[in-house]
This record gives C-alpha cells, structure tokens and sequence, in this order.
C-alpha cells in the first residue's frame, strides 16, 4: 500500500494575500487558472477552476544534497487547503495526466523510474514500492516535468 502526500500549506501560506507586485518581487506569478484542466496544484492535489487564483513559482522538491537534488516550476491554489488522502488513492489531478516516476533509495539516489498513465499510476506505485531499497517515489507530471507528489509505503 502507498501513501500520497500533498505539499503543506503552511510552507506557501506566507505568499497568500499578497499583491502581485509583492509576488513579483518574490519570483512568483500571480494568475488567474482559465482552463481545467491545466493548473495543477501541489497543496490541494486538485486542478484549479477557471477563475481561481494561483500562484506559480520555483519549488525545490529534492533538497537532498546529490546528483538528483532538483527544483521545478509548480502551481499552487491561493488559500489551498491541505490535501489529505487515504492510503492507495491517487487523486484525480494524477489520474488524468501521464506521470514520470522516479524511485529513490534512503540516501536519495535515484533507483528506478518508469512512465505511466495517471489511470495506471496505483500499480506502478505498488511495485516500485516493493522493492526493499527504494525509500519513496517522486511523481512528476511528464509533459511539462513539474514536480506532482510524494509517495511513500503506507
């Protein structure tokens, strides 16, 4: 079994209400979603509705000190709330996009990666999951390569 996780509010709270001069400044766009879907976001694992504000900015999702350690372009939804799923669901927002997944060991070297459509994601997760070094799964949407979400053994 697998478990997804969203990233935490809390960690882009301090960018929510602000301007978009003030956004701006920080490195982060400010628009409005104008299609769905197409603005995926990382905190409520969900796809943005047309009209809604979100917040695009350069996230480092591998902070791990090695060849793999990576940051990437992501969306958020402006007041996301925290996505919490049940363990071996995998949200809509993944299910409907073809995923890139990465397997890393315990010391954050890459072990394994394979491609999957998001309908088919659950079984790729089940079986880079089994085997014993690899410590978690990085997914990744794989037409534009923006960091999705984290799944570990639940």
């Amino acid at each position: 079994m697998f478990q997804i996780s969203a990233l935490p509010s809390t960690q882009f709270s301090h960018l929510f209400g602000k301007t978009d001069e003030e956004l701006a400044a920080m490195g982060v766009v400010a628009m409005t979603a104008d299609s769905k879907p197409g603005f995926p976001c990382r905190v409520s694992l969900r796809d943005a509705e047309p009209g809604e504000r979100v917040l695009l900015f350069n996230h480092e999702h591998q902070p791990a000190d090695t060849v793999y350690r990576s940051a990437h372009a992501i969306f958020v939804i402006e007041d996301a709330e925290q996505a919490s799923l049940p363990a071996g669901k995998v949200p809509d927002v993944m299910r409907a996009r073809m995923l890139s997944v990465r397997a890393f060991t315990a010391d954050h070297m890459m072990a394994d990666a394979d491609l999957v459509d998001g309908k088919n994601a659950a079984a790729l997760f089940e079986r880079l999951l089994a085997d014993p070094k690899v410590s978690y799964l990085h997914a990744h949407y794989a037409k534009r390569g923006c960091y999705a979400a984290r799944i570990d053994r639940a």
